[in-house]
């Protein structure tokens, strides 16, 4: 489940391949079911919100391995379908966040994906797949960490093969990857680039807390 800071509304996933939208009745402590968005019967296993100045995009992450966005209407409020994201082999296990335009998925298939949506639009791109972990990633958590070249973001994973991963991501924007395309000729145009730092598995904080670290 998540909270939208914005309108203090309340989302919650379901086993029955939905997402209910709940408001709270200011005077009694109740709240109030107002939406229920569904597209697929797969079970909805995480929430994630993107929110700027002028655009809302909620995204549900499913058994199936996809991950269902709904774009907030301006005037209404209501969430519609405004497509999904198809990448992952197994089921989507955990999303994340960060800054406006950028989401992060994590699945059974023990990799994250990171997607970057169109200004003005809903279409997303994948632009990096990152592995490392061993088993599935069940949750993350990711933070803006410098926006001079790019967007910085730093991104902790989670996974049952018992470690935490932490990674460093840079989200080149189309001004930076236009400057950058002569030298990228031939070799594929990055849009993101990625890096692993220490894993904090159990052994790993032991063998350094033994070192005096």
């Amino acid at each position: 489940m998540l909270v939208n800071q914005d309108d203090g509304c309340l989302f919650t996933a379901s086993s029955d391949g939905s997402v209910k939208i709940w408001r709270r009745v200011y005077g009694d402590g109740l709240h109030a079911l107002i939406m229920v968005l569904r597209f697929q019967p797969s079970p909805v296993n995480c929430l994630a919100l993107c929110r700027s100045s002028n655009s809302c995009f909620l995204y549900s992450g499913s058994s199936d391995g996809y991950v269902n966005i709904w774009e907030k209407e301006a005037v209404s409020g209501r969430f519609n379908h405004a497509g999904f994201l198809q990448g992952h082999r197994f089921a989507v296990l955990c999303l994340a966040a960060a800054a406006d335009r950028v989401v992060l998925s994590g699945s059974e298939d023990t990799t994250i994906r990171v997607w970057k949506r169109e200004i003005g639009s809903a279409f997303h791109t994948c632009l990096a797949v990152m592995e490392g972990h061993r088993g599935p990633v069940r949750c993350m958590a990711a933070s803006v960490e410098m926006e001079v070249e790019g967007i910085g973001l730093l991104i902790y994973s989670a996974s049952l093969d018992r470690m935490v991963k932490v990674w460093r991501v840079k989200v080149m924007e189309k001004e930076e990857e236009e400057e950058h395309k002569d030298e990228e000729e031939g070799e594929g145009e990055k849009e993101a680039e990625f890096e692993m730092n220490p894993v904090l598995s159990p052994s790993w904080v032991r063998r350094q807390k033994s070192r005096g670290y």
